[in-house]
């Protein structure tokens, strides 16, 4: 058994969840002992969340859901390699679930240190060059005179990992996102005001600024 909510459907509890937040109504997910133990027999998570570790930036809380509603994979910049792919996946076919919400924030440490790699020539340790090394076509496609190249690559990297994941995954998600049965959504979350951006939804799940940017490089590494 999987969710019975449409991508729209789930897409809406997302945004009234994020709404709550920023109101700040009380907040109590359901974690009772009954709940963890339907969960343990199974899970029918809404959505599919490709977010930043950031420990600002916890999925849960921003949209105000509880045990088993979110299955979310992280990583530093909320990149695409090869574990997060097929995360999602999974998460779409064995799962179910008929959203996929990759994530940036605002002042993304990842993306930060992408920059200077790109502005400075700055190398860190060889694990940590090799996981920010798939943010770096989003810090050259982003708008060097931007207030402010952090934001806006990360902005780039969100554009570019929904571009690729409705592209290039396996024919399975491709045939769900022509289907109408899933969606690729892209978003942004502001650390001040606590707000979540969703970026150029459209019916399709693709985001209309990826089709239409040429210039923006696509995040394909995940496949070598």
């Amino acid at each position: 058994m999987t969710t019975s909510l449409s991508p729209d459907e789930a897409l809406h509890l997302l945004k009234e969840g994020n709404r709550r937040f920023l109101d700040g109504e009380p907040y109590a997910p359901v974690t009772d002992r009954l709940a963890r133990l339907e969960l343990a027999a199974a899970q029918h998570p809404i959505a599919a969340y490709l977010s930043c570790s950031d420990s600002r930036v916890p999925p849960e809380l921003l949209f105000e859901r509880g045990l088993g509603e979110l299955f979310i994979v992280r990583n530093a910049g909320n990149s695409l390699c090869n574990t997060a792919i097929g995360s999602l996946e999974f998460a779409v076919i064995n799962l179910g679930v008929p959203l996929i919400v990759v994530m940036g924030h605002q002042q993304c440490g990842a993306m930060r240190a992408a920059v200077a790699m790109v502005r400075e020539q700055r190398r860190y340790s060889a694990r940590i060059d090799a996981a920010l090394h798939p943010l770096l076509p989003a810090v050259l496609s982003a708008d060097p005179w931007s207030d402010d190249l952090v934001d806006a690559a990360a902005r780039a990297n969100v554009l570019s990992v929904v571009q690729t994941i409705t592209q290039e995954s396996s024919p399975e998600i491709i045939g769900r996102i022509r289907a109408g049965r899933l969606k690729v959504v892209g978003a942004f979350y502001s650390l001040t005001s606590g707000a979540v951006d969703f970026l150029d939804e459209s019916d399709d799940g693709e985001s209309p600024r990826c089709r239409q940017s040429g210039h923006l490089a696509t995040n394909s590494s995940w496949r070598q």
